[in-house]
């Protein structure tokens, strides 16, 4: 069955008394797109963590939240003793010769470029939080693909209501098309004979039925009938298959209301140009709906 791209998971894990909250929602895209937000200090995970959302996922906009709580100070950030120390001797020589007094500003200091920076935990170290934190994401992908899953059940059952009312007016299009061609044939002929009766001349049955043929001729919409009733098979078949189907939906959508504006612009009977407006207005909301679907 079909996926959503809308969902929504969470979880986190303690690894040496520090919690890791992972946080995974997304929203509909044509592409797979992610937007990370991580600490500093494990920023070497990105790339891990962008190989694991694409694997899991299709396509989407993936925002994906990496949380550190109760982490000690040595674990999150470091500061250059050695550049602080050397920043600290120039200042204290500086102040004396100028005989100005400044008191210092420790935050100041510590925003200089090269005094404070991220923690890079060792590899052993690094090894562990990775595999923890890939753990944790799993978990959180796993509850946001259940959600997707639950969206995109719900999808089809819309879509496959849409796809049963068009079935139903394409059915009443087909069966008014036979009808209403033997009505023209009727209007034609009275017409000709009123016309004709006025000025006391005669046409032959050859002609109108001539006339009749070139008509129904050009009114001829069971290839598009046909054709529209393919796709609303394929479309359905679709909505069955477990792997990624929101593109295909997307074309088979179009090539829908293709064939629809074809009935339509060949309609002479006001009964099916009005079903085939209906049939124009459900694949519009058809279209809408597959735009979140994975």
């Amino acid at each position: 069955m079909i996926n959503s791209m809308t969902g929504y998971g969470s979880a986190e894990g303690r690894l040496s008394g520090v919690t890791y909250a992972v946080e995974i929602s997304t929203v509909n895209n044509r592409y797979f797109k992610s937007m990370l937000r991580l600490p500093e200090a494990l920023g070497f995970l990105e790339g891990d963590i962008e190989k694991q959302l694409r694997r899991e996922l299709g396509r989407g906009t993936v925002n994906y939240v990496l949380r550190q709580k109760g982490a000690p100070a040595e674990a999150l950030f470091e500061i250059n003793e050695k550049a602080l120390g050397t920043l600290l001797k120039r200042l204290g020589r500086l102040t004396p010769a100028g005989g100005v007094q400044r008191e210092l500003d420790l935050g100041g200091l510590l925003a200089l470029p090269g005094i404070l920076s991220p923690a890079v935990p060792n590899a052993e170290l690094a090894g562990r939080i990775r595999r923890k934190v890939q753990q944790i994401t799993q978990q959180a992908l796993k509850g946001l693909k259940a959600m997707r899953a639950a969206e995109g059940a719900a999808l089809a059952t819309d879509l496959q209501q849409h796809c049963r009312v068009i079935k139903t007016n394409l059915e009443r299009i087909r069966l008014g098309s036979a009808a209403g061609l033997q009505q023209y044939a009727d209007k034609l002929k009275k017409r000709v004979d009123e016309l004709l009766a006025a000025a006391k001349l005669k046409l032959t049955d050859e002609t109108v039925a001539r006339e009749v043929a070139i008509f129904a001729d050009r009114a001829d919409i069971s290839e598009e009938i046909a054709r529209l009733g393919s796709h609303l098979v394929q479309f359905e078949k679709a909505l069955k298959d477990n792997r990624q189907a929101g593109r295909k939906l997307d074309f088979i959508c179009q090539e829908m209301l293709r064939e629809a504006n074809t009935i339509g612009s060949k309609a002479c009977d006001s009964e099916i140009v009005h079903l085939v407006v209906d049939i124009k207005c459900r694949i519009d909301r058809i279209k809408e709906q597959v735009q979140n679907v994975e």
